[in-house]
């Protein structure tokens, strides 16, 4: 079996929550693209990177079904994980930095796939939404404190062929799929371009993730990353 690491990235402030990510750091040893979806589906994280060039940054990102050019939280724990200053994508080059407890990514948002943002008027609706239907990948938000910036969300990916069976999404596992995503760092970058400032946002059962807009249309996005094995 190849080695690999598994880390939580965008975890509260006790360490808690996050969302799980594979990182085979040795990338050399599963070289053909094939093989490489075949073991993130073995896996079963929401997605899993393989690292082709540890010293450059050089990765590769795997859903259980798809190959990604770009997604947040694997570029987050991967920057934490090789502590490098950028990493390269199919989607472009990341930058990166570590920042006390937290570690960051800048991004831009059209690398992310497109997202129903949906804003709802109270934290309580937000909180109380069932699961809706497959069709739309739906991030549900709300101001907790809108001056502060702090944000409550939750993320719903609605459709089976994007995400494969998660041991981190802790909100109904679905086979082939996830009713609801822990973290979501693409997402985020999203909201952040759309609102143009800075936010605090509680997502899921508890995880965290900072984001900051940047010039140029480029959008940091931060959080918390631990190593789980």
């Amino acid at each position: 079996m190849t080695d690999y690491d598994v880390l939580r990235v965008f975890c509260g402030p006790r360490g808690g929550y996050g969302n799980e990510l594979g990182v085979v750091r040795d990338g050399s040893r599963v070289p053909a693209r094939a093989d490489r979806q075949a073991l993130a589906a073995r896996l079963g994280f929401s997605e899993t990177v393989f690292v082709d060039d540890p010293e450059r940054g050089v990765i590769d990102i795997y859903t259980p079904t798809l190959r990604l050019p770009f997604a947040g939280h694997p570029c987050v724990g991967t920057a934490w994980l090789l502590d490098v200053p950028e990493l390269v994508t199919p989607a472009g080059t990341v930058g990166t930095r570590l920042d006390g407890e937290f570690t960051w990514i800048e991004a831009r948002p059209e690398w992310a796939p497109p997202r129903t943002l949906r804003q709802y008027a109270t934290l309580a609706e937000v909180d109380d939404l069932p699961v809706p239907p497959p069709g739309e990948w739906v991030y549900a938000w709300a101001w907790e404190d809108e001056p502060a910036g702090r944000v409550r969300a939750r993320a719903f990916p609605g459709r089976i062929d994007e995400r494969g069976v998660s041991r981190s999404s802790g909100a109904g596992a679905c086979t082939g799929g996830i009713d609801e995503d822990e973290a979501t760092g693409a997402a985020a970058l999203l909201l952040t371009a759309r609102l143009d400032r800075a936010l605090n946002i509680t997502q899921g059962a508890g995880s965290q993730i900072l984001t900051a807009p940047q010039p140029h249309g480029w959008v940091e996005v931060g959080g918390r990353v631990v190593l789980e094995r």
